[in-house]
């Protein structure tokens, strides 16, 4: 997605694009970006902006059913959301059934940036768990943007029973790959951690980027499927907005986990790996100069 800043209404009609091209042969599941209707360096203008969930979905679910009429579909979208006027940067997961909205989730970003050119805690809260729930492809989890690269998060969904995650992102590009690609440093880095997450939990990865440029600063885009094995299975190009589509099998979750029972030893070990500050520790104290050669 590659949204006109601000505003809202006109990003709604390009999604309504979108569900039209579709329409000949409709996904089970669409899922949108970090701030996809709205952009996402907003700052005091958030507020403005913001929706409730229900508005919300309920605009999703008018946009979809005025390009597809009646046919189910479930959508998952980055959104600033005003819960009784407290604000959070969430991603919602809709199911549309005869045009009729049911929320099924709202994830809160947990980890809201406010470095660099970030500054998302000036003007929102944040979340303050990782839910899983019953997707139309099986049991999911959502993380927004930054939540993903805190391993302990992905770690979490899948603990908890996640057998796909969908990242929501808007990431400006940064750096060039030293590899001599001429890819975004960015965009490689983002590209290995979602394929590590994908590879250590046997979980698939669904990442939806933001694309453009706001106030100087270009989004990434490159929105990608990642299998239970980390390999990437579709990759859109950078910048520019698009559609790309992946079937998913979830029976290579379980191969996944079966070739490689990371999940279940992490299982077995954690409660000991919980306990642990309830232990004396022993340390080993050195207070001399330390140099390294």
């Amino acid at each position: 997605m590659k949204p006109a800043k601000g505003r809202y209404a006109e990003n709604l009609a390009t999604a309504g694009e979108a569900f039209s091209e579709l329409a000949a042969d409709r996904p089970e599941l669409i899922v949108f970006p970090e701030a996809a209707f709205t952009g996402y360096f907003l700052e005091g203008a958030v507020y403005d902006l913001a929706r409730t969930a229900d508005a919300f979905a309920n605009d999703l679910a008018a946009a979809w059913s005025a390009a597809c009429g009646d046919a189910r579909v479930d959508l998952v979208s980055g959104f600033f959301e005003n819960a009784g006027g407290t604000f959070y940067n969430s991603a919602i997961y809709v199911r549309i059934e005869g045009s009729r909205p049911h929320v099924v989730h709202v994830h809160r970003k947990l980890f809201l940036p406010t470095y660099g050119v970030f500054d998302e805690e000036r003007f929102l809260s944040r979340g303050r768990d990782v839910g899983v729930f019953d997707s139309i492809a099986g049991p999911a989890a959502i993380v927004v943007c930054e939540d993903a690269w805190h391993a302990v998060v992905p770690t979490l969904a899948a603990i908890k029973g996640a057998r796909i995650l969908i990242v929501p992102s808007a990431s400006p590009g940064r750096g060039i790959d030293n590899g001599g690609s001429g890819e975004l440093t960015s965009v490689t880095r983002w590209r290995n951690t979602l394929a590590d997450t994908a590879a250590e939990h046997g979980i698939f990865v669904l990442y939806a980027g933001l694309a453009g440029f706001e106030g100087g600063k270009g989004m990434t885009g490159n929105s990608c499927v990642i299998d239970p094995w980390g390999t990437v299975l579709v990759q859109a190009p950078a910048l520019g907005a698009c559609i790309v589509r992946a079937d998913l099998d979830l029976r290579e979750v379980v191969l996944a986990r079966a070739n490689l029972p990371l999940l279940g030893d992490l299982r077995a070990v954690l409660p000991d790996l919980l306990l642990d500050d309830a232990w004396p520790v022993s340390r080993n104290r050195y207070d001399g100069d330390v140099s390294a050669n």
